[in-house]
């Protein structure tokens, strides 16, 4: 599986974390597209790094950091083709990708610690989406786009 990271200023410690746990996984290609330092920067452009691969089809999934996380995953999910999920809790996570199947994460460098982000991954790369009654509610959040 190949997943793009990437933050703004806010998150850049908490991305740096991310990308430990990710090298957990032995089958995971990471791809990172900054920001690299503390200099601020515009979280909307590195939605747009991010999701562009993912949509490209360059990635599989990706996952995107600002300070909160909302920022970060309204700008992701302005983009078409993408169901970006904030997440804060393990749960949320496992049903961001069972019954939404999220493709990008987003979480907040200021907000979430350094283990419960890694718990949040972990499940979150792990977990399959379910389909069933859940890819009828899916294709009818991606039909949005088209009105």
């Amino acid at each position: 599986m190949k997943i793009v990271i990437g933050s703004d200023h806010g998150a850049v410690a908490l991305k740096e974390e991310v990308k430990m746990v990710l090298k957990e996984f032995g089958d995971i290609e990471i791809k990172d597209v900054g920001t690299f330092g503390t200099e601020s920067v515009d979280y909307p452009d590195i939605a747009e790094k991010v999701c562009g691969e993912i949509v490209s089809g360059k990635a599989d999934r990706g996952i995107v950091l600002c300070g909160t996380g909302i920022g970060i995953s309204i700008a992701a999910n302005k983009i078409k083709g993408i169901r970006c999920a904030l997440c804060n809790d393990v749960y949320s996570a496992r049903m961001s990708r069972a019954h939404n199947n999220a493709n990008v994460l987003a979480m907040g460098g200021r907000v979430t610690g350094f283990g419960p982000a890694g718990e949040i991954v972990r499940v979150w790369v792990k977990e399959e989406f379910q389909g069933g009654r859940h890819e009828r509610r899916v294709n009818k959040i991606m039909a949005l786009e088209e009105k």
